[in-house]
């Protein structure tokens, strides 16, 4: 339909169509046990399935278990952590979203405080709490910042092994019901901290120039790609520059989609920042709506591969334009989802793309419409 708004046209991947062109980004709940899907979870992600997203993704998940974030973090490092994906997987299927996995390492990062503990490195504090320290990896011994754990360097060998568990995980996310999967290359965790010469100093094959940093990276991708299944899509998530002088550039990005999609890869996930230190975005002046939205926008440009841009998208007159003027093929939605977990279906109201509440799940879009209809001070997306 030419009327229906680009945001609610679906969008085929490979052998997948998407509903529309909203998704949930991962966001971590630091709520799961020795890397398990609680309640908590399912309930979580589940109101996004039926708030009408696109595609559901679940926050970042480990690989290997000193890959977590924290203590709380979820993984897909053993067989017994399926059926906790599966429950949240297949609930999302069942509700016409398709459900999403990122998987990563945190390297530099990992085994940090959750953040209401303070975001930063463990303390006595939470030794006391049970949470214990475990040696974090990376390319070079240098730490996050100043008062964080010196990584061990990680060796050939190891990095080898590493590969291999992204390409286990892979297997068992496939079987655990997710369609889409997404390498977690940003924001500081261990493949951008490959990536960015500002914390990868090696001299060995995996170091040293652009094509070196970037080894480990395409090296993952083409395992995980070798695991899923030709029919469905694979992401990769980016921190489009570092925003740190001498550090990765939206250059180097362009540069690394060519290669991923030359491996299979389908939608590049442009985030920023996270090199240094807790934060999760580029620093430096204040953020703006859409503020990371140029970055999709040139490697859609450059690369010619699909992007998904995120990064304060909160209206949907806003998220629409991106799509329609072709700046992205994505828009991910994260903090505004947990404010309206039915920001999708709310802002097809607004875009009077649905103004009789027929995509809301049907338990709920009879009672809509029944109210719409009995009171002359009803609107859709307003008051009542």
């Amino acid at each position: 339909m030419t009327d229906t708004p680009t945001l609610f046209r679906p969008l085929s991947l490979r052998g997948l169509s998407l509903r529309n062109r909203i998704v949930i980004s991962p966001m971590c709940q630091y709520t799961a046990h020795d890397g398990h899907l609680e309640d908590w979870h399912l309930v979580h992600l589940g109101r996004f399935a039926t708030g009408g997203a696109g595609v559901v993704f679940t926050e970042a998940t480990a690989v290997q278990k000193s890959g977590r974030i924290t203590h709380g973090c979820p993984g897909l490092w053993t067989d017994s952590q399926i059926p906790g994906h599966a429950h949240v997987a297949q609930f999302a299927l069942r509700h016409g979203a398709v459900p999403a996995v990122q998987l990563g390492h945190a390297g530099r990062k990992a085994g940090m405080q959750r953040p209401w503990f303070g975001n930063g490195p463990l303390t006595e504090e939470d030794f006391a709490r049970g949470d214990m320290p475990w040696q974090p990896v990376g390319p070079s011994p240098i730490p996050v910042a100043e008062g964080w754990p010196e990584p061990h360097a990680l060796s050939l060998q190891e990095i080898q092994t590493l590969v291999e568990d992204y390409a286990a995980a892979a297997r068992r996310a496939l079987a655990a019901g997710y369609r889409i999967a997404e390498v977690h290359g940003a924001h500081g965790y261990l493949i951008h901290s490959f990536l960015s010469p500002l914390s990868n100093r090696r001299s060995d094959a995996y170091g040293g120039d652009l094509a070196g940093r970037m080894r480990l990276a395409l090296e993952v991708t083409e395992a995980i790609r070798a695991v899923w299944p030709d029919e469905l899509p694979l992401f990769f998530r980016t921190s489009a520059v570092d925003g740190v002088p001498d550090g990765w550039s939206l250059e180097d990005t362009v540069v690394l989609a060519r290669e991923l999609k030359a491996r299979g890869v389908d939608v590049m996930d442009c985030s920023s920042g996270g090199i240094a230190g807790a934060a999760t975005a580029a620093g430096g002046a204040k953020r703006q709506p859409g503020f990371q939205v140029p970055y999709a926008t040139r490697v859609r440009e450059d690369a010619g591969l699909a992007t998904m841009a995120v990064g304060l998208i909160t209206h949907p007159e806003q998220a629409e334009a991106i799509v329609s003027e072709g700046r992205a093929d994505l828009v991910a939605i994260g903090r505004e989802a947990l404010v309206d977990p039915s920001w999708p279906l709310h802002a097809a109201v607004a875009l009077g793309h649905d103004r009789r509440f027929e995509s809301w799940p049907e338990q709920y879009g009879w009672w809509l419409v029944r109210r719409q209809d009995s009171s002359e001070f009803y609107r859709p997306g307003g008051e009542g």
